[in-house]
C-alpha cells in the first residue's frame, strides 16, 4: 500500500480536528495551502467533514479521525522487546 501526498494531505487534516468536543470545527482559509484547500475539498466530498473549506467532522469523519488517533498512539508508543527470550 503506497500512501500519496493527497492522502497525506488528507490525513494531515483530519487530524487538526477536535474529538474532545462537536462543537469545535475548522475553518480552512483562502490563504491556505494548495495542498490543504484540496485536501478539504476532497474530505468534503468523501463524506468526512460538513463543509468544502472545513466546518465539522460528520460521524464517518468522527470514526476516521477517532482511527487517526489510534494509528498514531500505535505507531509512536515505544515498544520494548523482551532480550530475555
Amino acid at each position: 500500500m503506497k500512501l500519496s501526498a493527497d492522502l497525506i494531505d488528507e490525513l494531515a487534516l483530519l487530524s487538526q480536528f477536535s474529538l474532545s468536543s462537536t462543537l469545535e470545527g475548522i475553518k480552512v482559509h483562502g490563504e491556505a495551502s494548495v495542498s490543504v484547500i484540496g485536501a478539504s475539498e476532497r474530505l468534503f466530498e468523501k463524506g468526512l467533514i460538513t463543509q468544502l473549506d472545513g466546518g465539522y467532522l460528520t460521524d464517518l469523519g468522527k470514526d476516521a479521525a477517532l482511527h487517526l488517533t489510534r494509528l498514531n498512539s500505535i505507531l509512536t508508543t515505544p515498544v520494548t522487546v523482551d532480550t530475555a527470550s
